[in-house]
């Protein structure tokens, strides 16, 4: 059966991600944080999936809002939190469109989150509604793909993980005219002795370069502080495939020295 993105995947979406550092991202954007001097106060975060680092974040001391268009992956971020005893704010509401009460002291967005917006206006929209909802000097925190990764690394390419209880087929094809990735999704999870269904899902990811990021951060009225190479401090090089970039709202002018 095919699935939505994320309709069926929410229910192994943990286990098959138990590869990704979050104690290292989490370390690393703790440590940007508290070098802006954002010890604690509220963080908003953007296509935050089961809550994994909305979570880590929660328990630092961070009043969390998490954001995420996929009913099945809140339903799942929010049994979490309940069993944690974490307060934390979980909204149903696509990136694109964003409505808070009012401002935060930062944004993140983590996990390729924002490639799987495809238009190039579509994401300036969201930078906009960042710098909307940011408090004045407040920062914005996010990772992406590159152009480089959907083109030389994944583009094209199967990639398959044969486990106990759960095996995948991850069948990658990238577009170089349109700059879109597709990638199939099949599940075959074990539902018993010697059972297992199969569960099949489409997702569509759009390569950015960093030139380009920049120029929609400025677009939208941010300001672009930094830019390095996967949750490191090391220069972004064109062989990069996943890039981190802080941006900034700029401050109020009484506030600028």
């Amino acid at each position: 059966m095919l699935y939505k993105s994320y309709d069926y995947l929410a229910e192994v979406y943990d286990e098959l991600m138990d590869n990704v550092p979050y104690d290292i991202w989490s370390d690393f954007i703790i440590h940007i944080l508290k070098e802006n001097q954002i010890e604690n106060g509220l963080i908003a975060d953007l296509g935050c999936g089961t809550g994994a680092m909305t979570e880590i974040l929660a328990e630092h001391g961070y009043d969390m809002i998490g954001i995420d268009n996929a009913s099945s992956m809140l339903e799942i971020a929010t049994d979490k939190k309940f069993e944690k005893d974490l307060d934390i704010l979980y909204l149903l509401q696509d990136i694109r469109e964003v409505e808070l009460y009012g401002s935060v002291q930062a944004i993140i967005s983590i996990c390729d989150t924002l490639n799987y917006i495809l238009e190039k206006e579509e994401l300036k929209r969201v930078f906009q509604l960042v710098e909307k909802y940011l408090d004045p000097g407040g920062l914005f925190f996010f990772d992406f793909n590159t152009v480089y990764k959907y083109e030389t690394v994944i583009g094209d390419r199967v990639i398959a993980e044969n486990r106990e209880d759960i095996s995948f087929i991850w069948e990658n094809t990238y577009d170089k005219e349109e700059g879109i990735n597709c990638y199939e999704l099949t599940l075959f999870v074990k539902e018993e002795e010697m059972l297992y269904n199969k569960y099949e899902e489409i997702h569509y990811q759009r390569g950015y370069t960093l030139d380009e990021i920049k120029e929609l951060i400025e677009d939208a009225g941010l300001e672009f502080t930094e830019a390095f190479e996967d949750y490191q401090r090391n220069p972004v090089k064109k062989k990069s495939e996943r890039i981190c970039v802080i941006a900034r709202k700029a401050a109020k002018k009484e506030e600028i020295k």
